[in-house]
């Protein structure tokens, strides 16, 4: 991997065009520029690598997620949230070959030049614009279309619902509607969605309703049957948002992204199911080779090399990586660990490999590579001065070199 500029002179239009075109209507973090000034370039070879990885803990993770859902009493370590525990007892009919299934894994590179892969979204990933048309617009500035190309997530993405949707059907975006930043994700979606004929309703959790499985939207105006369900609320916010009707996601035989029994390997509890899983014949060697070897909380007291994580974790809140944390904020995980420790993982820390700039600057990079129905899908990259890769990272355009094999 290396970081190529965006030309100086360049940059402040590149940044709004992203802002404008790109559906990147939060560039800011507090007092932070969330947007790059550089683009990530893999080598065919790395592509190639994290390509073939991804489909493999693809592969691994439905096997799993699917034994577990029918297998319910393996997944007791994952001690899911008591209401969530009531209702996946009804995901009993779930088909993968009706539903949509996206992944993003989040690999980056350690100082012994090996992949690790930190987590899995398995419920609700984002990044969607940035993984889709911010690397054509890099591309465009760095006027380099000869020597890189990309995979555009959102091209794929879309396609994997065409195939499972019926054409120019109802299809209902679920997102928390007082959020910028989750609308801005439905709406790069539901244009494109708008582009192929299909009818896209941006509704809240609570607009759906259920009847003999089937979905049905309650919205004024769009009333009646819903032929898709792109979920972007994730599950265990459903239980703080307290709708009334909810548990109609669980068994619905209605198209959906993602069902949500994306949730056993959502929780970062996952690997604790390991074990027993492998008893019965399914693989995970791909997640043990990649994942850092990862205990209960109570397992890590007198051992070093250790960090904690939340298991619900998103955008790297709560990881206590020290030497990444600001004021006093190391102290009150450690106090809420010690609170909560079913609230928490504990997991053996990597040593990430900075990317050092052409002009000496030294960042640390997750790669976000995606998987839909099992296929690999493109990127999602961020970069951060710090090792921990939180809210105050930037974008970065994923870039692939052209070689012998160009874009697939």
């Amino acid at each position: 991997m290396r970081l190529v500029s965006i030309p100086r002179e360049k940059y402040d239009d590149y940044r709004l065009d992203l802002i404008f075109n790109s559906y990147k209507w939060d560039p800011q973090f507090f007092d932070n520029n969330t947007v790059a000034k550089y683009a990530l370039v893999l080598t065919n070879k790395e592509h190639s690598e994290v390509e073939k990885l991804t489909e493999r803990l693809d592969q691994e993770t439905r096997q799993a997620e699917e034994f577990l859902n029918k297998n319910l009493k393996l997944a007791k370590p994952l001690v899911l949230n008591k209401k969530i525990n009531n209702e996946i007892k009804r995901m009993k009919n779930y088909n993968p070959d009706t539903h949509i299934r996206l992944m993003r894994f989040d690999f980056h590179q350690t100082i012994e030049n090996k992949w690790v892969v930190s987590e899995v979204n398995s419920d609700v990933p984002g990044g969607f614009a940035e993984s889709s048309i911010m690397p054509q617009i890099a591309i465009n500035t760095l006027n380099k279309k000869d020597e890189y190309w990309y995979k555009n997530f959102g091209d794929i993405l879309t396609n994997a619902i065409r195939e499972k949707v019926v054409q120019n059907g109802r299809i209902m975006l679920v997102h928390c509607t007082s959020y910028s930043d989750d609308r801005q994700v439905m709406q790069f979606l539901g244009d494109k969605l708008s582009t192929m004929g299909f009818n896209v309703i941006y509704a809240a959790a609570d607009h759906l309703r259920f009847k003999n499985n089937e979905a049905y939207s309650i919205l004024d105006g769009n009333e009646g049957k819903v032929d898709g369900i792109f979920r972007f609320t994730p599950l265990e916010w459903l239980i703080d948002i307290k709708p009334k009707h909810w548990e109609g996601y669980f068994d619905t035989i209605t198209p959906s992204c993602n069902h949500p029994i994306a949730i056993f390997a959502q929780t970062k509890r996952f690997p604790f199911c390991w074990d027993s899983l492998e008893r019965y014949g399914i693989k995970l060697s791909t997640w043990r080779e990649l994942l850092p070897e990862t205990i209960e909380v109570k397992d890590s007291k007198n051992r070093e090399g250790f960090i904690y994580k939340p298991a619900y974790g998103r955008v790297g809140e709560k990881i206590s990586i020290k030497e990444a944390c600001k004021d006093d904020e190391y102290r009150i995980i450690l106090n809420d660990v010690n609170t909560h420790p079913d609230k928490y993982l504990a997991q053996r820390k990597f040593n990430s490999k900075p990317v050092i700039s052409e002009n000496g600057e030294s960042y640390h990079v997750c790669l976000g590579s995606y998987s839909v129905d099992g296929k690999h899908a493109g990127y999602y990259g961020r970069i951060s001065k710090l090792p921990r890769i939180d809210s105050n990272a930037a974008d970065i355009p994923v870039l692939i070199e052209r070689g012998q094999e160009d874009e697939r």
